[in-house]
């Protein structure tokens, strides 16, 4: 499967965030599936390509001129897709995942995901999105969730939804069990 990961590209996040991030990337690529991501150079998006190439796997990077310009182009990518800008990066990325995994991040990766997963509700899309609330850093987004699920902004019989995991080996169950369904 080509799964996209969302995550942070600030090289001063912490340590044990950026051994997450490879650690992902080393996981997706010794079992067999494909990285697809923001395609630049910095913090854990460095981190995850770099997981995935060293354990020889395919990295599809999406970057736009700007982040090229900049001189952020990771190196670690097989595949390079380039977009005119970060609206169509979001929708190339869509295209070409078939589940989505959203790290510790800024802004970026909270517009990706919230993007990613809005398009699902209104059935663009069925695939996954998994959450990784690592060390409870998606406990507010969790709330804020139940909170528009309790004044109704959310219906109760809500048909496309995010699954939120707490370690990497519960997402690796979720992706595990998603390739065998």
């Amino acid at each position: 499967m080509r799964i996209a990961v969302y995550c942070s590209a600030n090289n001063r996040v912490g340590e044990e965030y950026k051994s997450l991030a490879r650690a992902l990337g080393t996981w997706l690529a010794e079992n067999g599936h494909t990285l697809v991501f923001g395609g630049a150079t910095g913090g854990l998006m460095s981190e995850v390509s770099a997981g995935a190439r060293e354990a020889g796997g395919e990295v599809i990077g999406v970057i736009p001129p700007r982040i090229i310009a900049a001189g952020r182009k990771s190196p670690m990518c097989t595949e390079c897709v380039e977009v005119a800008n970060m609206s169509e990066r979001k929708q190339r990325m869509r295209e070409l995942a078939d589940g989505f995994v959203c790290l510790p991040g800024s802004y970026g990766t909270m517009d990706e995901m919230m993007d990613v997963i809005s398009s699902g509700i209104v059935g663009e899309h069925k695939k996954p999105v998994w959450i990784l609330n690592y060390k409870g850093f998606y406990d507010p987004l969790r709330e804020q969730i139940a909170r528009m699920k309790d004044l109704s902004f959310i219906p109760a019989d809500e048909h496309y939804k995010p699954t939120f995991v707490d370690t990497l080996d519960q997402l690796y169950e979720e992706i595990i069990n998603l390739k065998t369904k």
